[in-house]
């Protein structure tokens, strides 16, 4: 039993309509494949509303598990193949149908845009004491350049995304093999960008970004393969070309973009994420800035095509 979380979803019944749509969609073309849907009320729908909150009911699945953090590369590959099947296998369906449950999710230029608002309306000492991240995000603005030339190039397609790839969000059988992906709130049309630079976000660091000891940051390159020969090993041959070779960039959007998320936040005084100590998104945005500059540190050998080649 889940109730909808109504202050990020402020309207549950978008979610409900792209969780059934799929469901029929599914039922319909891929019957074989496992789609974790609610059970439907007596009313027949898939939520209801009580007392003033959302609900809805979730079969268990015999024999799956979850797993919290990313500790193999074998597990890393595995989410990969789910999330690029679940993909793969919607490929015909018509991806703008579906509602936006979070509106600009994903949307790097408006997340941009609320970081420059913030130094200019913000907390004046946070913006003061952040200002070595604050030059190193606006240094690295060519990244919110590239992901507007996306939006308009008409060789990187609108396809039905999951936005929220983490490890936790996909069931494994007992014996670690990916049975299939879940929790599907935030499923919408967007770009391959979002999923595969999500994974690199959380999978491709041994800590997580409440990590404060910076000294412990790292991207480990086999885990970086792992997530772009388990994708392609379901999407190759429905990816254009330019996708392909953009799957690098594809960890620098989602870093970068968490990055002047959690900055803005802490500029604004924790407004959305909150803060369980002073400074908490202070120290996240540090985090995922350190992070960043690891993988760039690496952009000359993880970009390049004869070691994805070697890998897939």
């Amino acid at each position: 039993m889940q109730r909808v979380n109504k202050s990020v979803f402020t309207n549950p019944y978008d979610i409900a309509h792209n969780i059934d749509s799929l469901s029929a969609f599914f039922c319909k073309h891929c019957p074989e494949y496992r789609f974790v849907s609610p059970v439907p009320a007596t009313n027949g729908r898939s939520l209801i509303e009580y007392n003033g909150g959302y609900y809805r009911l979730f079969p268990f699945v015999p024999g799956s598990c979850t797993v919290d953090v990313v500790s193999t590369p074998a597990q890393a590959y595995e989410a990969a193949v789910q999330f690029g099947r679940f993909t793969k296998l919607l490929s015909t369906f018509e991806a703008k149908l579906l509602r936006k449950s979070i509106p600009d999710f994903h949307n790097l230029s408006l997340r941009y845009k609320h970081f420059l608002a913030a130094l200019e309306n913000g907390n004046a000492q946070r913006i003061r004491e952040s200002s070595v991240l604050i030059d190193f995000l606006k240094n690295q603005s060519n990244i919110v350049s590239m992901y507007e030339q996306i939006i308009y190039d008409e060789n990187f397609r609108i396809r039905v995304t999951h936005h929220d790839t983490k490890i936790s969000n996909v069931l494994f059988d007992q014996e670690g093999n990916g049975l299939c992906v879940i929790d599907l709130d935030t499923v919408m049309a967007g770009y391959f960008i979002s999923d595969v630079g999500d994974m690199m976000r959380t999978y491709l660091c041994p800590v997580s970004e409440e990590e404060s000891d910076y000294s412990k940051i790292e991207v480990r390159d086999e885990f970086y393969y792992a997530i772009v020969s388990g994708y392609l090993a379901e999407m190759k041959d429905v990816m254009t070309p330019k996708e392909i070779s953009s799957f690098f960039y594809a960890g620098l959007f989602m870093i970068y973009m968490q990055a002047i998320r959690f900055l803005t936040d802490h500029l604004l005084g924790d407004p959305y994420y909150g803060a369980k100590y002073d400074g908490h998104n202070f120290v996240r945005a540090n985090n995922q800035v350190v992070l960043l500059q690891k993988l760039l540190q690496k952009k000359a050998s993880l970009e390049d095509p004869m070691n994805v080649i070697m890998y897939t």
